[in-house]
């Protein structure tokens, strides 16, 4: 078997280095249960048809997953994503995945579920700190909108092993069947800015903001080494990596198994699941040849993008547990002149550090996160000032 050469599409300094003149630019139980004017067949069934519905205003910009999850407690998210991948899921009449974003007025193909009433797990209980948590992450709020400035190691959705996250953390704030949601996302072990929309109407309009690339990003992060140029374009396409699928490996005998460590890869124009990434990037300040405090822009918003990016021009992201653990990052740890530091905490030195974008009812929103407890040690520990002119402020927006 051949193996297919990986392909980077550029990696390139920008025209100008200091982004002058850039633009910013079937078979059913008898008993039925009616939801928001849509008529749905009641968990107590062993077994649901094939049916459809519709999906509300309200109910716009909200992902498939989260969608049958309102419906269908008792449905397993791996099982949701088994009958995506067969096409036994459709959005007026296309296949999707789990991660599609919903619109007004689609119509969903739900095939048969098998539902059992006795697995269907009990609501949650609200951990009464929770409410006070969230409040003390809290950067802005008004009647529509939250953004929070959430910690490092702290998940913003769950999954296996995952017993706390923002989004459970965000029912100790709802009114009946009204409660704060998601917007976008940030990984576990990147800090700072997340929005969260407090209404249906302004979750929509927030998330078309993020998809028509209205939203602002900058991002924080130390780098392992110097990158060269000093400013410039990084533009891969990425896919997801071996561990990124449904593979799982032992975590200790006797102790279950645990999903592969996920990772994206670099692939190639025209390959499967391959998409475009772009990420502008400008050195603040370094400390050579070690580190680099790098701002970074991106322009897309595909899976661990910044922390693929950085590996990919050689620079990794200090701490990051995923990335960075090829043969010449080992090379440069050994070096003594090279290495970073001892007294630099191993934690994902990543933050998200400003976002901008339209607001729901008028004017923009614009939240700054400050640095986390261990980005502020190590800005400290080599001399770096906060209060920097920041050079991507001035990169293009396309």
């Amino acid at each position: 078997m051949t193996r297919a050469r990986v392909f980077v599409t550029s990696v390139h300094a920008l025209i100008a280095p200091d982004f002058s003149g850039g633009r910013l630019g079937g078979a059913v139980a008898r008993s039925q249960t009616r939801f928001r004017g849509v008529s749905l067949m009641s968990e107590t069934a062993q077994r649901t048809g094939v049916s459809a519905a519709l999906v509300t205003e309200d109910e716009a910009g909200m992902r498939l997953d989260r969608w049958f999850k309102r419906r269908f407690p008792a449905l397993t998210l791996s099982h949701l994503a088994k009958i995506c991948r067969k096409g036994e899921v459709r959005v007026d009449g296309k296949k999707v995945e789990t991660s599609t974003r919903l619109e007004q007025g689609q119509t969903i193909r739900i095939p048969p579920l098998n539902l059992d009433a006795q697995e269907a797990p009990r609501p949650a209980r609200v951990n009464p700190d929770d409410a006070r948590d969230i409040a003390q992450m809290t950067l802005f709020e008004d009647k529509d909108v939250m953004v929070l400035n959430k910690p490092h190691g702290l998940a913003v959705q769950g999954g296996s092993g995952t017993t706390r996250h923002i989004d459970g953390m965000l029912a100790s704030l709802a009114e009946g069947d009204r409660r704060p949601v998601l917007v976008h996302r940030l990984d576990r072990d990147t800090s700072g800015v997340l929005l969260v929309a407090k209404n249906r109407r302004a979750a929509a309009e927030l998330g078309e903001a993020f998809r028509s690339r209205q939203a602002r990003k900058i991002y924080w992060a130390l780098v392992e080494g110097v990158p060269k140029p000093s400013q410039g374009r990084i533009s891969l396409y990425l896919a997801k990596g071996s561990g990124m699928g449904d593979e799982r490996v032992p975590r200790k005998p006797g102790a279950g198994t645990v999903r592969d460590l996920e990772k994206m890869r670099v692939a190639r124009h025209g390959e499967a699941d391959a998409q475009h990434s772009l990420t502008y990037y400008a050195i603040v300040d370094k400390a050579a040849p070690r580190c680099a405090w790098l701002s970074m822009k991106p322009l897309t918003g595909r899976t661990h993008q910044l922390r693929a990016h950085a590996e990919a021009i050689g620079c990794p992201i200090v701490g990051d547990p995923k990335y960075g653990h090829r043969p010449e990052d080992e090379v440069r740890r050994r070096d003594p002149l090279r290495a970073i530091p001892e007294g630099v905490e191993r934690k994902l030195h990543l933050l998200a550090r400003r976002l901008i974008l339209p607001h729901p009812k008028g004017g923009m929103i614009d939240v700054t996160a400050p640095l986390p407890p261990h980005m502020r040690a190590t800005w400290d520990f080599f001399g770096f000032d906060e209060k920097q002119y920041d050079p991507i402020e001035d990169a293009p927006e396309e």
